[in-house]
């Protein structure tokens, strides 16, 4: 089977889209699948073409270690703000039609074509080139589309992840949201998504979402927990120094809204719990969590992002790992890819989150939660953790992760509805 995937972010890039997309990819290549890829010269974060880029220049077309064949369009350079990256989206997107028509005409034409969103013009990139080359498109949402754009009045600054919340916020400063979200845009794209032969999402309540619109068929296929082995065991989570370590691991972004937590280890620490919090990522919020952190005195320490080698050690010096989003009605169908990370690493899950989030928590036995953006209600958790350290000793995330996102599971599942929507 020959398949065309478009998206708007692959390796060496670093992140939650690139690493599900590069086990994907190895994964399909070796069970005998062809594999071209439309994505932009590698220039997420910074926006700006990544060290050692030089080789994946626009109009460049190169194997890489997946054995997927790359073929890069151009990108926007930006330096900060969304409409930067929103109008990056659409840029490289814009290439990706002009190359997948270009360049997959005749005998080069894939079986199917596959958009992986965000970035959101992808959507309607995907169904342009499967249009004009006359192939069935699959569409993966990895976010709640449209449903974040409900969310955009909210908040006041820029979002964080150069995704669905970028857009939401774009469409929020064109005055798009106040007056035209629910009359024109979710429409639109709801239509959208319905044009194509399939829709994959990574949780089973957006899937749901979808279906109740009419979008005619909807797979989940989750994201996987990356295996992380810290080499500690629980008897290690029982130290002397008797401080709790808590890590944030992740963006520091709106859609996360860490300085509840900030405020969390403030109160914990005034009300007598030995508390760390380290923080180790970037984002936009990143300073505005640093100066709370700063003004407030609180026990939080921030350290810049790290390579994946380096994970493992954070996991290993880490009581329990916190994972947030914002009481956003989207967030309630969203399961942040960090969370399965930490089930993975066998790390205890500080869980600040609602809906499928926390059921899976719940589920799991791998953690706590407490409601979103409740800062005293965090306080008081690390405080009984702190207390009662018998409570960081969990198993079941890998049996949850095991049963419910196992690996080759989820490439059974995509390769299952790859095939049947190139069949016709």
């Amino acid at each position: 089977m020959r398949i065309l995937l478009l998206t708007h972010y692959w390796a060496p890039e670093v992140g939650a889209p690139q690493r599900r997309w590069n086990r994907l990819a190895e994964a399909l290549i070796s069970r005998g699948h062809e594999l071209a890829v439309l994505a932009p010269a590698p220039h997420y974060p910074g926006g700006r073409l990544l060290p050692g880029g030089a080789a994946h220049v626009a109009g460049s077309i190169r194997r890489d270690v997946t054995g997927a064949m790359v073929h890069r369009t151009i990108f926007r350079p930006y330096s900060s703000g969304v409409c930067g990256r929103g109008t990056d989206q659409m840029v490289a997107a814009a290439d990706s039609v002009r190359l997948g028509v270009a360049r997959f005409r005749g005998g080069n034409r894939p079986d199917v074509i596959l958009g992986s969103v965000p970035g959101l013009p992808t959507l309607p990139a995907a169904l342009a080139v499967g249009r004009v080359l006359h192939r069935p498109v699959v569409v993966e949402l990895r976010d709640a589309w449209p449903d974040l754009l409900l969310s955009a009045a909210q908040w006041s600054e820029p979002a964080a992840c150069p995704s669905a919340l970028a857009w939401a916020h774009r469409a929020r400063r064109l005055h798009i949201v106040d007056h035209g979200t629910r009359s024109l845009l979710p429409p639109l794209i709801t239509r959208l998504e319905r044009e194509a032969a399939a829709v994959v999402t990574t949780t089973d309540s957006f899937a749901q979402v979808l279906r109740s619109r009419g979008v005619r068929r909807v797979v989940t296929v989750r994201n996987t927990g990356a295996a992380v082995q810290t080499g500690r065991t629980d008897a290690d989570r029982r130290r002397s120094d008797d401080i709790l370590h808590v890590l944030y691991l992740g963006t520091v972004g709106r859609a996360q809204g860490l300085s509840f937590a900030v405020r969390a280890a403030h109160i914990a620490q005034r009300n007598g719990t030995p508390v760390v919090l380290r923080i180790v990522g970037d984002g936009a919020q990143l300073q505005e969590v640093a100066a709370l952190a700063h003004r407030l005195a609180a026990p939080v320490e921030i350290l810049p992002p790290v390579p994946w080698s380096e994970v493992a050690e954070h996991y290993a010096w880490a009581d329990t790992a916190l994972v947030s989003l914002q009481d956003w009605p989207a967030m309630s169908v969203t399961v942040p890819s960090k969370l399965y990370e930490i089930m993975s690493a066998g790390v205890h899950v500080c869980a600040s989150v609602d809906g499928e989030a926390r059921r899976i928590v719940e589920d799991a036995g791998c953690g706590d939660v407490t409601a979103p953006q409740d800062s005293q209600a965090l306080a008081s958790l690390w405080s009984a953790l702190a207390a009662d350290r018998s409570r960081l000793d969990v198993t079941g995330g890998r049996r949850w992760l095991a049963d419910h996102a196992d690996a080759e599971a989820m490439t059974d599942r995509y390769e299952s509805l790859l095939r049947q929507v190139a069949g016709g």
